[in-house]
């Protein structure tokens, strides 16, 4: 019967309460941000980032190592599919705000918008991997 209800709490667990759970802990406050303060350089140069920068990077050197064969693509996979798994790499958010708050402290403008900006970062690489990776089962 344990076995059963841990089997059933597994979706919520890992899918709301464990990111939840993270996003809470990682100290994040919105207060005294603005939506415009994410076009600053330092809060757009975070998002694009997160989004295009660890996409490009982990797709890129994957097709480059698979190309070189010092690699393969897994069996049964696509590149499509390969690719919207990087998508998914920019999802990690606590780290980047770890090191942004070793970065900045409280009294510099790009403390605030830059938490703006990761979690606008993360939340595009989740969507939009998840739509590739949908689209990819499609096919």
């Amino acid at each position: 019967m344990l076995k059963n209800f841990e089997h059933g709490l597994h979706f919520w667990v890992s899918l709301f309460i464990l990111p939840l759970f993270a996003f809470v802990n990682a100290g994040v406050t919105l207060s005294g941000i603005k939506l415009d303060d994410i076009l600053l350089p330092v809060p757009l140069g975070i998002a694009l980032g997160l989004f295009l920068g660890k996409q490009l990077g982990v797709f890129g050197f994957s097709f480059l190592a698979i190309k070189l064969r010092l690699a393969k693509l897994p069996k049964d996979a696509t590149w499509i599919q390969l690719y919207g798994v990087s998508i998914l790499t920019g999802i990690g958010f606590t780290m980047s705000l770890f090191i942004d708050s070793l970065a900045f402290n409280d009294t510099q403008i790009y403390h605030y918008a830059d938490k703006l900006a990761i979690l606008l970062g993360s939340f595009t690489s989740a969507v939009v991997g998840f739509l590739v990776l949908k689209m990819a089962l499609r096919r």
